[in-house]
């Protein structure tokens, strides 16, 4: 079994999925080798010939080689400036290696191919020699066929910037060795199926599509009954830890599935239905250390939509040799500032927050479950503890007008002591959840794979408005404008803990 994270996506920690995928495999008794084509077909990018030649593109193409490796140094983290044209440099050189696509450190648009067509995937699988990324796979594919002679490669598609890519793979993996079982899953792969419209378009060139978590179908295709109850770690050893692009290896490792939560009526997940299946706390607290006295990280990145309290309890109680940051629920323990100084002496460096809205009416029809009240007392106390904080809010959504987004404005004012970072986000509707069964719905993006609908919003406060209000009142605000400079370019919440 070969195992592929494809590009792009952030090349800042390994892939947890494949690492998971390929502790259950050999724990199974099943060989199995990794590749993240993401990392390498970057570097290989950045460091190509370049499409233009201008004196910012000369300038990043000259010194690519060693960027990529200040990227890794710690002294580069404590100047942020350096940071910033360190990760500029880089982006420009990756940017500047293809007329066709728009790329970046974080995400990737093709002038010829849609990524929710599934006519233009298709496409892409018959024309693998037009992705920018088609040396590189001529290179990388033959010579890790030849390695390894795998009878089957799977593929984990987890984001909209690595369908193009991954599908023009697919197509020459299809030229080159036919005989190939190709397996896809992932997070993206996943949403399709199961959006209530999905009827598989992709038969003539992948073989399975995966729905959800891949090791109990892996083992299926190999012909291996899981073991009942197994709980295999991450095994890391399959990538090469240390050459991810942060100052100290990035352990990332999810605790659950789903959200323990799911009642926002706006998540993804209650869309798509997706159960909570958490892990014992004592497995986790078991695996974490193990894992955190394997390979020494410098950072353990919790990727739970929501860390559970249970889990978060035990942490304090066993402490992790190493700081550690990941997504927790507004909740009453964190309003308690003892409990937060002892979270912080648990080695939690950083917290991220769904705070979504700073109205409650906004937050009530959600069904958030909490205030902002609480909110803010939440804020305070994690300041007080020595926790950063990186707050997310979402604006435009149903029940949001002009008065309850210039409310959330006030909010981010009143608190900017208190917020670390802050990730602004324009409301996304999911085509399948139960908001889009009470609005008028238009297209979102043309393509039979959008996962996301328009919408006439039902108080006029459409997404012009709110992207005007968000650039006019919220971004040129002195105090949230700090805020916003703080945030790490491309990399965002998986650079931020450095930073704190």
């Amino acid at each position: 079994m070969l195992l592929i994270h494809p590009p792009i996506a952030k090349a800042c920690e390994p892939p947890a999925g494949l690492a998971l995928l390929a502790g259950v495999l050999r724990a199974h008794g099943q060989s199995c080798q990794v590749i993240d084509c993401n990392l390498e077909a970057q570097e290989h990018l950045i460091q190509a010939p370049a499409v233009s030649d201008d004196t910012w593109t000369r300038r990043a193409k000259k010194h690519a080689s060693s960027n990529l490796e200040t990227i890794r140094q710690p002294a580069l983290y404590h100047t942020f400036s350096r940071y910033q044209r360190c990760v500029a440099d880089l982006n420009r050189a990756l940017n500047q290696s293809s007329q066709q696509a728009a790329m970046t450190l974080s995400n990737y648009t093709d002038s010829s191919f849609s990524c929710v067509r599934s006519d233009d995937l298709l496409a892409a699988v018959e024309h693998p020699e037009q992705s920018p990324f088609h040396d590189y796979f001529m290179n990388r594919l033959p010579q890790a066929l030849e390695e390894n002679a795998p009878q089957f490669i799977g593929i984990s598609l987890n984001f909209m910037s690595q369908a193009v890519p991954t599908f023009a793979m697919i197509g020459l993996l299809k030229k080159i060795a036919p005989q190939v079982t190709i397996i896809v899953g992932g997070g993206l792969m996943t949403s399709w199926m199961r959006h209530p419209n999905w009827q598989n378009p992709f038969k003539s060139c992948i073989d399975h599509c995966v729905d959800g978590p891949g090791e109990a179908a892996l083992l299926k295709l190999l012909g291996v009954h899981p073991q009942q109850n197994l709980t295999a770690p991450p095994d890391y050893s399959v990538l090469p830890l240390e050459h991810y692009w942060s100052p100290s290896p990035i352990l990332p490792l999810a605790t659950s599935r789903g959200c323990y939560w799911n009642r926002c009526t706006f998540c993804p997940e209650r869309a798509e239905q997706n159960p909570y299946h958490p892990l014992t706390v004592s497995t986790i607290v078991e695996q974490l250390h193990h894992l955190c006295s394997e390979w020494q990280p410098g950072l353990v990145h919790l990727l739970d939509n929501a860390i559970s309290p249970a889990l978060i309890n035990a942490l304090m109680a066993q402490p992790l040799p190493a700081p550690w940051y990941g997504f927790a629920r507004i909740s009453k323990q964190l309003a308690d500032p003892d409990y937060c100084r002892a979270l912080r002496q648990s080695g939690c460096i950083m917290i991220k927050l769904g705070v979504e809205s700073g109205d409650n009416q906004v937050l009530e029809s959600m069904d958030k479950g909490v205030t902002v009240e609480l909110t803010e007392r939440v804020l305070n106390s994690l300041k007080l503890a020595g926790i950063a904080t990186y707050v997310y809010l979402l604006f435009g959504t149903p029940t949001e007008n002009l008065d309850a987004a210039e409310a959330t404005r006030q909010f981010i004012c009143r608190n900017h002591e208190a917020i670390g970072f802050l990730n602004l986000a324009i409301f996304n509707l999911p085509t399948n959840s139960p908001d889009a069964q009470r609005l008028d719905l238009r297209p979102f993006y043309q393509g039979d794979l959008s996962l996301y609908s328009d919408f006439d919003h039902p108080k006029g406060w459409n997404r012009g408005e709110v992207r005007r209000f968000i650039d006019k009142r919220i971004k040129k605000e002195p105090l949230i404008a700090e805020i916003l400079r703080r945030d790490p370019p491309q990399f965002t919440s998986n650079h931020a803990a450095f930073f704190v």
